[in-house]
């Protein structure tokens, strides 16, 4: 069980999932698994608490983000997308007009936008 100050013991942790697996496996009651296996049955069923209530929390891990002893996942998902991709053509139009155009535009709109703002006085 971990403690303030200590770590948490992993071989300890695999090893009370593992019997608690088998148990669960077997059909067996505690009493007869444990004396079967030479374990305690405190400890069988402290740790099949403890068990319980890590994987609650790790299904959940909004409600612990302030424990300082949760375990983080060994994976988390990760999406990937494709960068932004940067204007094809980019047309300054004196000092404060600025037309950028990305791959695939309408060359019949660009000349329109041109012959626009060509016509307007800036602001």
């Amino acid at each position: 069980m971990a403690r303030q100050g200590r770590e948490r013991d992993s071989g300890k942790e695999r090893f009370w999932r593992d019997a608690v697996r088998r148990w669960d496996r077997s059909k067996w009651t505690v009493r007869d698994f444990c004396a079967e296996h030479g374990l305690s049955e405190a400890s069988f069923y402290a740790w099949r608490r403890i068990i319980a209530e890590r994987d609650q929390r790790a299904e959940s891990p909004a409600m612990e983000r302030d424990d300082p002893h949760r375990e983080l996942p060994a994976f988390v998902p990760v999406r990937v997308t494709p960068a932004a991709t940067p204007p094809a053509l980019e047309v300054v139009i004196g000092a404060e007009r600025v037309v950028r155009v990305s791959p695939g535009f309408d060359a019949a709109t660009l000349r329109n936008l041109l012959a626009v703002l060509e016509e307007a006085p800036s602001c």
